[in-house]
């Protein structure tokens, strides 16, 4: 059998060489790619994919977000691998906890992706070792069970106006993106500054990338 992929990372660079290394095996084929959160989900729900290599860190909608929405379609199997820069515990828990399947560091060698992939596809999961240790500290030792992060503090559709405030877009631009009203989005707004105590834009953006969210990269 074939193993459709669909990339999502918004680095051109990065999904242009997985894709010139993922088309050499000869038992998986890349059908798409994305460069934000909400491309990719839509792909993956037009496409149906066996497995998404998911980049955290994206515009418009976190991976972590996206995988959430994307692992919720129970009309489809698919598999979320999770290839991130990000080694905090933060990052690797919540992406766990939002369905993902793997997740790899981007320092890993190729041929690890591969086995990940492999090994997602066989209904296992795979973490690789640096996350594993992290996971295995979190197990062992119980650190933080009730801290707060943006994950826990705000709901999803809070986290993507949040994201997309952050990343410079006006009230109007957010509101079709998300295709909903102007006045819903300016609801979204005053909740995210009541529940984080913070009152304004600025500081929601600050909040956003100490978070991971979004980062200061165009």
């Amino acid at each position: 059998m074939i193993t459709k992929i669909l990339l999502a990372d918004d680095h051109k660079i990065i999904r242009e060489g997985l894709r010139s290394l993922l088309e050499k095996q000869p038992d998986m084929e890349v059908i798409a790619e994305a460069q934000d959160g909400l491309t990719t989900v839509r792909l993956a729900q037009k496409l149906l994919p066996h497995v998404v290599i998911m980049d955290i860190g994206m515009p418009e909608m976190n991976g972590i977000d996206a995988t959430r929405q994307i692992v919720a379609e129970k009309t489809h199997d698919v598999k979320v691998i999770a290839l991130s820069m990000h080694s905090d515990r933060r990052f690797v828990l919540q992406m766990l906890k939002a369905g993902a399947s793997g997740y790899l560091l981007k320092d890993s060698a190729f041929e690890e992706l591969i086995t990940a992939i492999h090994t997602v596809m066989m209904n296992q999961p795979y973490l690789s070792p640096k996350v594993m240790d992290v996971v295995v500290k979190e197990y062992l030792h119980g650190l933080a069970k009730n801290e707060t992060t943006v994950f826990t503090a705000l709901t999803a559709r809070e986290r993507e106006v949040l994201q997309l405030l952050a990343e410079g877009k006006a009230t109007k631009q957010i509101a079709s993106v998300l295709n909903v009203s102007v006045k819903t989005i300016e609801t979204h707004r005053q909740q995210l500054m009541e529940k984080l105590g913070i009152h304004s834009i600025a500081e929601l953006t600050k909040y956003a990338i100490r978070e991971g969210l979004t980062s200061l990269e165009p």
